[in-house]
């Protein structure tokens, strides 16, 4: 199938890499929001990232390590060819549509890419109202984080062009993309996909039946949940538990500075779907009201300037 025009719902913090990094590569790119006020809040984190893509790739040029693997697949770029990559960066946010039109953003599309709250009260109903303005050749995917493909199939209206496709964070630089059938899914769509992911300069991890948090988050989830209840339970500051782990790891980054880049409010949608959240004597409950107090102070993560850390 040849995909041309990419629709992006949901404009948060990986809503608005996968729209940018697609235009990036040449796609036509619509990213719907559900208000006004999300095309603003959408606004800041597009100009974020071009100002990221340009000074990336302008330190190219005199470091060789600064490399992104997103950027291109040729690894020994001229200073020639980097200055063509900026143009394109350029292009690329110039390019993106916004709009909170359903009809819209499905007139022609190839693909959505929904990257909406990790929320079933907000996911089925955005399905089930898109559905109603597809063309048929349209396939969909599902960013989310933890919840299966299956749950949301039939909602779409066409549950054997439907599947997950998952990324990390900063896909410009750790480009990974999951995808991820659900037993209804066929498998010309499951292939075009991994086609598109390769076109998007991503790196296709085909996950071959369905598993909550796919590859990546099976192994991040339970991390990230370890240290949330270190710092819930009082054992350690975020600070002491980050620095533990870099320390004792060599890992770039501890627990909560992944939670900042991956924003608390995903974290916070996540744990609320624990049963156990409700009850504020257990861990979970603990955890949920520490990241509501923040989310409420608007600490939200990198996007927000400050999460457990500040940014400038």
């Amino acid at each position: 199938m040849d995909i041309k025009k990419v629709v992006v719902a949901g404009g948060g913090v990986l809503g608005s890499q996968i729209a940018y990094q697609s235009a990036f590569c040449g796609f036509d790119v619509t990213v719907w929001l559900r208000s006004e006020g999300s095309i603003e809040r959408a606004k800041p984190k597009f100009e974020r990232l071009l100002n990221i893509y340009l000074g990336t790739l302008e330190q190219m040029k005199t470091d060789k390590t600064a490399y992104c693997r997103g950027f291109s697949k040729k690894t020994d770029l001229s200073n020639e060819e980097i200055d063509s990559l900026k143009e394109q960066a350029q292009k690329a946010f110039d390019s993106l549509t916004l709009t909170t039109s359903y009809e819209e953003a499905a007139e022609d599309a190839d693909l959505v890419i929904e990257a909406i709250a990790e929320d079933p009260n907000q996911k089925i109903p955005f399905y089930e109202e898109l559905a109603k303005y597809l063309p048929e050749k349209t396939i969909v995917v599902t960013n989310s984080s933890t919840l299966l493909p299956s749950q949301f199939a039939e909602h779409t209206g066409r549950p054997e062009k439907y599947l997950a496709f998952h990324f990390a964070n900063n896909i410009w630089a750790q480009n990974t993309a999951e995808v991820m059938p659900h037993p209804g899914t066929e498998q010309e769509y499951f292939d075009a996909i991994v086609q598109f992911a390769e076109d998007i300069n991503m790196v296709p991890i085909k996950v071959l039946k369905e598993q909550p948090g796919y590859v990546l988050n099976s192994l991040l989830v339970p991390f990230l949940s370890a240290g949330q209840a270190l710092w819930a339970e009082e054992v350690a500051e975020p600070e002491t538990i980050d620095l533990t782990w870099r320390l004792a790891t060599g890992s770039p980054n501890g627990p909560f500075q992944i939670l900042d880049i991956v924003g608390l409010v995903t974290a916070y949608n996540i744990i609320i779907m624990d049963p156990r959240s409700k009850d504020p004597e257990t861990t979970q409950g603990k955890i949920a009201l520490k990241l509501k107090e923040k989310i409420d102070a608007g600490e939200t993560g990198i996007n927000a300037g400050k999460g457990f850390y500040e940014y400038k």
